[in-house]
């Protein structure tokens, strides 16, 4: 069945309807954007979360000891890499963190560039659109006929909404898919959206 992400929570509110809707996985963005939350918020909110959505925290070329503190806190279980972290990087923290599951995102221009991050020690890919100056978030879909044949999972992010949800899933085949945007309202979670979305990908994802 395919997963489903919701990434960006920055509310009470947003994990409340979580734990309610059940998604497969929640994300905290700890890079610069306007869903950035503090290791505080994150922590406070990881308390009200239900214990089975694991937390995936986004990252943007950040040290590796915050992101190993958050790991060993128990603040976020996986590790998503949104930046332009190497091989060499992603190497040294899971000589860390071992147990932590990364997730590598690749800003999608080229089948050859997604080749060549399936070739990094990550445990999962994350394919989005690529935007100038962005490094996520943007909304955009991007071309699906450049996705390889791939040998690890990946989620697939970019302009994922409840009417696209269905063709993502049949075309594509992804692990999970991974939305944002899609489901707000005046920049903040909409519960009701997320719940569509939600059984949007149940109903395809089977």
């Amino acid at each position: 069945m395919t997963k489903i992400k919701i990434c960006g929570l920055t509310r009470m509110e947003d994990v409340l309807a979580a734990n309610r809707l059940g998604p497969d996985f929640i994300g905290f963005v700890f890079a610069r954007s306007k869903r950035q939350i503090t290791d505080e918020k994150a922590r406070e909110l990881r308390k009200a979360l239900d214990v089975r959505i694991p937390a995936v925290g986004v990252f943007v070329d950040e040290p590796t000891e915050h992101i190993e503190r958050l790991c060993r806190d128990e603040i976020i279980q996986m590790v998503q890499l949104h930046g332009d972290e190497d091989a060499a990087y992603i190497r040294r923290f899971r000589r860390k963190i071992p147990a932590i599951p990364v997730i590598k995102a690749v800003r999608v221009s080229s089948a050859e560039q997604i080749l060549d991050a399936q070739k990094t020690d990550c445990s999962y890919l994350l394919l989005d659109a690529f935007v100038k100056g962005a490094y996520g978030g943007s909304g955009r879909t991007f071309d699906w006929n450049l996705i390889p044949p791939l040998d690890k999972p990946y989620f697939l992010a970019g302009g994922i909404c409840v009417e696209t949800a269905g063709k993502a899933i049949v075309s594509c085949h992804p692990y999970a898919l991974d939305v944002s945007s899609a489901v707000e309202t005046a920049g903040v979670k909409d519960e009701y959206k997320m719940k569509e979305l939600i059984e949007r990908v149940r109903k395809y994802g089977e």
